[in-house]
C-alpha cells in the first residue's frame, strides 16, 4: 500500500519543499548517493539469468530498445520545440528523453499481465546502454547550442549506473539467499530515495515554479503519453502479441527521469532538473491507471497461452 501511494508522498514532499525550501536545499549533494543507492537496490533484483532472458525474445528486446533510445529522445525534442521552451527546460526534456526505461516498468508490467521477464530483461539492457546513449543523444540534440560534457557525464553515468548495478547483480548471484530475505524493503528504499531526490529538485527551482510550473507538467505528461501510445501500437503493428505490446509499453513510456533530474542537477541548472522531477511523479500516476485498465482487460487466449 505504501508503495502504492508513491505518486501522493513525492507529491506531498514537493509541496513541502515549493514552500519550505531552506529544509531541503542543503541535502543537494546527496542526490547522486541517493541515486547510486537506488541503482544498488535495482542490481539486487537482477541476476544473470535476465540478461540471458534476453536471448530467448531477442526480436522484441531489439524492437523496445530502438523505440526507447529513438522514440522518447525525438518526442522529448518535439516538445520542448513546440512548447516554445528556453534552453535550460530542453536540456531537462532531453534528459528524459534519453535515459533508460524506469524501474517502476516491471511492477507495472506485472500488474497489468505483461511479459515480467522482458520487461526485467529490457530494463537492465536499457540501463546498461544507457551509460552510452544518453550522454550522446543529449549532446546530439542540443550539442550546438549547449556546451553537453559528454566525457563527465560518461564517467559519472558509469559511476552511477554502472558500477552499482553490477555490484548489485553479483552481490545477488552470490549472495541471493539474505538478498531475498531483504527484497521486500528494497522498493521501500528506492521509494524514499526517489522522493527525497524530487524534494530537493523542487527545493532549488521553488522560485522559478511558479512561472514554468503548468506548462512543464503538460509537457511532460504529452511526452509520457507519447511514449505509451507509440510503444503500444508500434509494436502491435508489428505483429507481436498483446502481452509484449503492453510490456513495450512501459518500457518506453515508464522513464528513469530521478536518473534525469540528478543529472540535470550534476551537469546543468535546477531548472533543467525540472521535467525529470515532475515525470518521476507523472508517470507512476499514469502507470499505475494504465495498469490498473490491462490488468481488468483480458488476454486473449493466445496470449495467455504464452504466460
Amino acid at each position: 500500500m505504501v508503495i502504492q501511494l508513491f505518486p501522493l508522498w513525492a507529491l506531498l514532499l514537493s509541496v513541502a519543499a515549493f514552500f519550505q525550501p531552506d529544509l531541503f536545499v542543503g541535502l543537494k549533494s546527496y542526490i547522486v548517493p541517493l541515486l547510486t543507492v537506488i541503482m544498488l537496490a535495482m542490481g539486487l533484483t537482477l541476476s544473470p539469468k535476465d540478461f540471458k532472458q534476453v536471448l530467448h525474445n531477442r526480436k522484441a528486446v531489439v524492437v523496445g530498445v530502438l523505440l526507447q533510445f529513438m522514440v522518447m529522445p525525438i518526442a522529448a525534442f518535439a516538445v520542448a520545440l513546440s512548447f516554445g521552451f528556453n534552453t535550460e527546460l530542453t536540456v531537462g526534456m532531453l534528459l528524459v528523453g534519453s535515459v533508460a526505461g524506469g524501474t517502476s516498468s516491471n511492477v507495472m508490467c506485472y500488474l497489468a499481465k505483461g511479459d515480467t521477464a522482458l520487461s526485467i530483461s529490457m530494463t537492465a539492457i536499457s540501463t546498461l546502454l544507457g551509460v552510452v546513449l544518453t550522454p550522446f543523444l543529449v549532446s546530439l540534440m542540443i550539442g550546438q547550442s549547449v556546451d553537453v560534457p559528454v566525457a563527465s557525464m560518461l564517467m559519472s553515468l558509469f559511476k552511477i549506473v554502472l558500477l552499482p548495478v553490477a555490484a548489485g547483480v553479483l552481490i545477488n548471484t552470490f549472495f541471493g539467499n539474505v538478498i531475498r530475505k531483504a527484497e521486500p524493503v528494497l522498493p521501500y528504499v528506492s521509494m524514499f530515495a526517489i522522493v527525497l531526490i524530487i524534494a530537493i529538485v523542487v527545493a532549488l527551482s521553488s522560485s522559478k515554479l511558479v512561472e514554468v510550473g503548468l506548462i512543464v507538467v503538460a509537457a511532460v505528461v504529452l511526452h509520457n503519453a507519447i511514449g505509451l501510445l507509440l510503444g503500444y501500437w508500434v509494436t502491435y503493428l508489428l505483429g507481436f502479441d498483446a502481452r509484449v505490446c503492453r510490456t513495450i509499453a512501459f518500457e518506453v513510456g515508464l522513464q528513469n527521469s530521478g536518473l534525469a533530474a540528478a543529472l540535470a542537477i550534476k551537469f546543468f541548472t535546477p531548472m533543467a532538473a525540472l521535467p525529470g522531477s515532475i515525470f518521476s511523479v507523472w508517470h507512476n500516476i499514469s502507470g499505475s491507471l494504465l495498469a490498473s485498465y490491462w490488468s481488468r482487460k483480458p488476454l486473449a487466449a493466445k496470449d495467455r497461452d504464452t504466460e
